[in-house]
């Protein structure tokens, strides 16, 4: 059994905003898996939600690179050891370079590259993960890295016919929905995307909730709290952010649609936050 440090204890408060005592019992119950522990809480119903918080802070930035005619973009983490160095101009236009090297080729050798900025900086330096995304037939790439580069979003959004990426409410529609994807952290574009063991594990969890209910109560239920999770966690579920969530996603591209006379579809995104790729 691992040993239940108040370390352990409150990380898992700051993932569920539990109770300390709670979380005590549930890392016993546990053994000290964190994971498990986050299950137990949200059973009980003393747990918020489990956020998809980063895990152990790792120091660094999120860097994007767009090529000219926006069909290619790329996404990278790179850390190093202090925040002070992630706010160096010099290691910020390193992470410029980085992107822009790997949307060109995503195979190039930056090993070497690497070794150099670690000689100039004096602190190690990680490529952590990239991803690039290529438009196939109509669309745009777009990439929003928020306020301290520690979050960034990378999405391709299509559309039936070329005339509409050159249209400029199509363009907002795009960086909107990168904007989106910071402010409210999806983790599927829509429902049929949600990874199946999610979906059951929160069945699971909303059906332990209710459970000395009665059975055809409990079944309208657990869908009721299934249909907000995917509110909060599904792109086109989402209340738009810009409209203060008074429609959804869905409502706001499909009004778009309609308008250019053309069909838009969210294809794919991705977002990165600094440290959320390390174990704790």
């Amino acid at each position: 059994m691992a040993e239940i440090t108040a370390a352990l204890v409150g990380r898992l408060r700051e993932m569920t905003n539990a109770g300390l005592m709670d979380c005590k019992k549930a890392l016993t119950e546990s053994s000290g898996d964190i994971n498990s522990a986050v299950d137990i809480l949200r059973k009980r119903g003393v747990a918020t939600a489990a956020k998809r918080a980063s895990r152990e802070a790792k120091e660094g930035v999120i860097a994007q690179h767009i090529q000219p005619g926006a069909r290619v973009g790329v996404l990278v983490e790179i850390n190093c050891e202090t925040d002070f160095v992630a706010k160096n101009e010099s290691f910020r236009a390193f992470c410029d370079e980085i992107s822009k090297r790997l949307a060109a080729d995503p195979k190039v050798d930056l090993e070497s590259t690497r070794t150099d900025q670690i000689s100039k900086i004096g602190e190690n330096i990680k490529i952590s993960r990239f991803e690039r995304f290529e438009v196939t037939g109509n669309g745009l790439i777009a990439a929003y890295i928020h306020t301290g580069a520690k979050v960034g979003v990378l999405v391709e959004i299509g559309a039936g016919q070329e005339s509409t990426v050159g249209n400029e409410d199509f363009k907002q529609l795009v960086r909107d929905i990168t904007l989106q994807i910071a402010a409210a952290n999806p983790v599927a574009v829509s429902r049929d995307q949600v990874d199946p063991a999610i979906v059951a594990k929160e069945k699971e969890i909303a059906a332990e909730q209710v459970k000395n209910k009665p059975p055809q109560a409990i079944a309208k239920i657990v869908e009721g709290k299934l249909d907000k999770y995917f509110q909060s966690f599904c792109l086109l579920d989402q209340g738009f952010v810009k409209q203060n969530s008074e429609i959804t996603v869905k409502e706001h591209v499909g009004a778009l649609a309609k308008k250019l006379g053309d069909e838009i579809t969210i294809r794919r995104f991705i977002r990165f936050q600094v440290g959320e790729g390390f174990a704790a």
